[in-house]
């Protein structure tokens, strides 16, 4: 039998990254045997949809690298693969439940169900299962108002196999008739991927954990219908920390969020795949090709998984040192571009400055367009913020105890300093080495003296000449003699 995943989100947005991890490994999982992995969307939820999330969502797999071999925009022998385009299939399977007994008609109104959690209900109390099959079918057939809802035991317990957990057993006591098919005609979660799943021959089921007490209501769908209940692997949950899952909430939550702030795509699925399991070997850093060979059921953790993202910059600086020059300039340049002090500058040669400083290419500077994005615990930093040092200046930055240097030895260097500029712009580093020589002082007290008189800063991502260079002759210039003019 051939091995069949899916992944079915819902249509109300970005993919989450929660949702991606199911994706990832449902689609590890069929690589790694020569199967399928399956696409279908799931939009019966009609007042939850926005209008670009399909497309988003198609986005963002293939960006990850999850290619989907069926799918609502690829086709497939087995489509629709959109739930709402398959509304009378469904309507066709909830008939024979309700032949069988196995579902029935429920014409409890909102205020009834209001009124029976009011006093202390938890779970619908059954009240229309008593209804004679003929006459629900005559009220239906008046027009009035309905749902269908599964007709679950009240006694006994189900156990049922799951890849991660083992066996589990549910009474059936906790279930409650779930509504199958809602009164706009529209199948419920409940119902609809039960249905799908089979017609579409999935065999292996991949999903959060905050299914598996419900997976006796599917199963007990299977059975009345005569089908095989396909084999299940439910994943813990991605928590921010041990109280809050990770969520918009609680900062950035989804795939294309972190694309935003400066993440790399391998980066993020490579940390994704390490959010609930581990490589036997305990690697941290591979690629798409050692997550197949290696991705296994019994690495899956037993655990929510803690979203740390001082890891997840750890790992992208990595990706990100890895790249060349080139390629580094192509990411960061949407990026320095977006930061307003940088207009003007050699952009591409201060990417050089910052490439292997940077673990996030939001590191560059700080953009509106990201602030929405921006918490308290955020862990990008500003590896630019020395290009607005310079209005700061004050002369005890000249001092260094290391070089000796102070304001003093400054105001007696700097007109020579700019002199050597003037003269020897193209040479300059040789030509301060050579003037530290003749002066007979360390060659870092001067370059200390002329970094200050350029930045203001006392960190900067490249040495004093660096700092000319990215400047430009003019800029450095204008600079020293206002340097010069602070200390009188």
């Amino acid at each position: 039998m051939k091995v069949r995943t899916r992944f079915a989100p819902s249509p109300t947005g970005y993919l989450h990254i929660g949702g991606m991890r199911t994706a990832l490994y449902a689609y590890l999982f069929a690589k790694q045997r020569g199967g399928d992995f399956i696409l279908r969307l799931e939009d019966t939820d009609r007042e939850r949809l926005v209008g670009d999330a399909a497309q988003k969502i198609y986005d963002s797999m293939k960006e990850a690298g999850l290619n989907y071999d069926e799918g609502p925009d690829v086709g497939g022998d087995y489509g629709p693969y959109i739930q709402s385009e398959r509304r009378d299939i469904y309507l066709t399977y909830a008939d024979k439940l309700i032949e069988s007994g196995d579902a029935y008609y429920c014409f409890c109104t909102k205020e009834r169900l209001d009124e029976m959690h009011a006093s202390g209900a938890t779970k619908y109390d059954k009240k229309c299962l008593g209804l004679p099959l003929e006459e629900a079918k005559k009220r239906v057939a008046a027009g009035e108002p309905y749902v269908i809802r599964q007709n679950v035991p009240t006694e006994g317990e189900y156990t049922f196999h799951d890849g991660v957990f083992g066996d589990v057993t549910v009474p059936y006591a906790d279930l409650e008739d779930n509504v199958l098919i809602k009164s706009d005609g529209l199948p419920t979660y409940n119902f609809a991927n039960v249905i799908d799943d089979h017609l579409m021959g999935i065999t292996h089921v991949i999903r959060g954990v905050e299914y598996l007490s419900s997976t006796p209501k599917y199963d007990l769908l299977y059975r009345a219908l005569g089908w095989e209940p396909p084999e299940y692997i439910h994943l813990q949950p991605i928590m921010r920390d041990a109280q809050h899952k990770l969520s918009k909430r609680y900062g950035a939550a989804s795939y294309k969020d972190f694309i935003n702030k400066g993440y790399l795509k391998d980066a993020i699925v490579n940390y994704i795949a390490l959010l609930g399991w581990s490589p036997k070997d305990n690697t941290e850093k591979f690629n798409m090709q050692y997550m197949i060979d290696n991705f296994s059921v019994e690495g899956l953790s037993h655990s929510p998984s803690i979203f740390d993202e001082a890891k997840l910059r750890w790992l992208n600086g990595i990706y990100i040192k890895e790249l060349s020059e080139e390629e580094f300039y192509q990411h960061a340049l949407p990026f320095l571009e977006r930061v307003d002090y940088l207009k003007g500058y050699d952009l591409k040669y201060l990417a050089g400055l910052l490439h292997s400083r940077c673990e996030s290419f939001a590191d560059v500077g700080p953009s509106e367009c990201f602030e929405d994005m921006r918490k308290e615990d955020d862990l990008s930093v500003n590896l630019t913020e020395f290009l607005t040092a310079f209005d700061a200046l004050t002369p005890d930055l000249f001092v260094n105890a290391k070089n000796k240097t102070d304001a003093a030895v400054a105001k007696q260097m700097l007109p020579d300093l700019i002199k050597l500029t003037e003269e020897h712009w193209d040479d300059l580093y040789p030509a301060l080495e050579n003037y530290a020589a003749e002066k007979g002082v360390k060659k870092g007290a001067v370059l200390w003296i002329y970094r200050i008189a350029l930045t203001g800063a006392t960190v900067t991502p490249g040495g004093a000449t660096e700092m000319a260079t990215l400047l430009g002759y003019d800029r450095a210039l204008e600079r020293l003699h206002k340097a010069l003019s602070l200390l009188g």
